[in-house]
């Protein structure tokens, strides 16, 4: 009975050793990251913009984007009239250091468009820099990991 106990004891203890307390900062980096990704179900350009660097870069399938890229693709070519994107995410990691910060994180989407529903599963680093007491996203690296 007592080996049961300490074997509970010391799997309580590891639990809580690895349990991650989320900053404030931390999480102003995340709503960052979030907006993004608003801006972007709601093909809202403008705000896309304001969620990221004027030089973001963005490594899509292979490819390497920058902002116009990303608002053609995502904005401009997605004229489908029942558009609708639906993101949720899964944090990993949030590192904050003074001005710049990286965020690794699940990225799932559930997208209809042209009465088709997709869902789709990234998993993604983020690079965001500080300016002016903002977090805006500099850099994105997705990596698709399934489309059903």
């Amino acid at each position: 009975m007592q080996r049961v106990k300490l074997l509970l004891i010391t799997l309580l203890l590891s639990a809580t050793a690895n349990a991650q307390t989320v900053t404030t900062e931390q999480l102003a980096v995340q709503h960052t990251v979030i907006k993004m990704f608003d801006a972007l179900s709601n093909r809202d350009s403008v705000s896309l913009k304001a969620h990221c660097t004027a030089d973001i870069t963005l490594y899509e399938y292979g490819q390497v984007w920058n902002i116009d890229t990303l608002i053609l693709k995502a904005i401009a070519l997605n004229q489908s009239a029942d558009f609708k994107r639906t993101n949720s995410f899964e944090f990993i990691s949030t590192t904050v250091d003074k001005k710049t910060a990286w965020v690794t994180y699940r990225l799932q989407s559930v997208i209809l468009k042209d009465g088709k529903q997709t869902t789709v599963l990234w998993l993604e680093t983020v690079v965001l820099a500080k300016a002016k007491k903002q977090w805006k996203v500099k850099h994105l690296h997705s990596t698709l990991i399934k489309r059903s």
